[in-house]
């Protein structure tokens, strides 16, 4: 049976879907709203991604693909700043929101939200429109700081009682959460008492189109990178992904010749942090294996990935673990340590390992065994292919969709 048209409203307050990925506050949760908006609208429903503006030159609206678009309001200076600074400003942002819903008589059967400020959002929202609200929150303040909590895990700043406390009521005024990973849907009803039929488990996916097997000696040439063996890592420069312990796991493979790790991920609020990473590459003596790329635009990656021999996510906390399925559907091996949605992603042995945590010589021998295998031909990367072709956007849109109609099925319009 043909499902209905929805016309949905996306909440992303503090982040950009169209920010550049791998800096501080954009990375797998920009790429998600944006795959899962355009596949919804390929779908034939009308989405309207809504967040703040973050630089002067931003246009009002942009038209991301056939009934999808990203809409800009004014909620605090035009610039980016904290995101917990984007606290203050919410009530701007639903403000500007809902008069620019009246002025172009717009009307919305449901509203997603994207993280606790977008979902705080959605909550006064829901409130206004008696619109059911589904929320996903990609991170959990109260899980990031069990991992502070650890003493092998030493990082700045605690996710504030405001974020815990307000990610615990949310849960009760939300419709609906869904979540990524059985894992975290866990963690929702271990931390904050969740309801566990209030949540779904829909995956993350990948764009099947964009991120594909590229030969190995071609994309090498086109980067201009020889015949090294190649580690890579893709990510957020920020403590949480571990890539002082990658970088630590190097020793360890010195008996492998001509071995060079690639980073990609910065922009100029990581520069700090990346000068510590380049200081621990000269304390080990192996700075001329290490390679900082900063920003790589998102069309670039999959010959990066497809030049690599191995992709590595040494991160101590995933909410689910997008740069696998990428590296994966470009035909390259993984290995990632236990979070996320890893142990579902990678198969064991066959298309990469997944690791117990990320102490350095753990990583090491997983990375050598990757290593030692003759390199990825046209048929093996094919073969790594297929084991992620159903999390393509289509399958997962899909999931999404019928979570909608579930919760519209359901929902009882507040009696006034």
């Amino acid at each position: 049976m043909p499902v209905s048209q929805l016309r949905i409203a996306m909440l992303s307050a503090h982040s950009c879907p169209v920010g550049k990925l791998g800096t501080k506050d954009t990375g797998g949760m920009s790429v998600y709203i944006r795959e899962i908006a355009c596949e919804l609208g390929q779908q034939g429903h009308l989405v309207d991604i809504y967040t703040r503006v973050h630089d002067p030159e931003d246009r009002q609206i942009y038209e991301l693909n056939q009934n999808a678009r990203l809409i800009h309001l004014k909620a605090g200076e035009d610039e980016e700043i904290h995101k917990l600074a984007v606290y203050s400003h919410l009530p701007d942002f639903v403000g500007n929101l809902e008069n620019f819903r009246r002025q172009n008589d717009l009307q919305y059967d449901l509203i997603f939200s994207h993280y606790w400020l977008s979902a705080l959002a959605g909550t006064y929202l829901q409130q206004r429109w008696h619109v059911p609200h589904i929320a996903m929150f990609h991170t959990l303040g109260a899980v990031k700081n069990a991992f502070r909590e650890g003493d092998y895990l030493a990082l700045d700043e605690d996710e504030p009682r405001l974020r815990i406390e307000t990610e615990r009521d949310l849960l009760q005024k939300c419709h609906h959460i869904i979540s990524p990973t059985e894992r975290e849907k866990e963690e929702l009803i271990r931390h904050y008492g969740a309801s566990s039929e209030k949540i779904s488990v829909v995956p993350c996916g990948v764009n099947l189109k964009q991120f594909k097997a590229l030969d190995k000696a071609q994309a090498r040439q086109y980067l201009g990178l020889g015949n090294d063996k190649i580690i890579l890592f893709v990510g957020r420069i920020d403590p949480l992904k571990g890539i002082d312990k990658l970088i630590k796991a190097l020793p360890y493979l010195r008996n492998i010749q001509g071995l060079r790790l690639l980073v990609i991920g910065g922009g100029e609020h990581s520069q700090h942090e990346i000068e510590q990473l380049r200081k621990l590459a000269c304390n080990l003596k192996i700075e001329n294996s290490v390679t900082f790329l900063d920003l790589v635009k998102h069309e670039q990656l999959p010959y990066f990935y497809s030049a690599a021999d191995v992709c590595v996510v040494p991160s101590y906390y995933e909410s689910f673990g997008l740069v696998a399925l990428e590296s994966l559907a470009c035909g390259t091996p993984v290995v990632a340590t236990d979070v996320g949605d890893f142990k579902n992603i990678i198969r064991e042995g066959e298309t990469g390992y997944v690791v117990r945590d990320n102490v350095p010589h753990r990583l090491a021998d997983k990375i050598a065994l990757l290593l030692s295998r003759p390199s990825t031909d046209k048929k093996s990367a094919q073969l790594i292919r297929a084991t992620v072709s159903k999390f393509s956007w289509s399958n997962i849109a899909e999931a999404v969709i019928r979570d909608c109609q579930l919760v519209l099925a359901n929902y009882l319009i507040p009696v006034s």
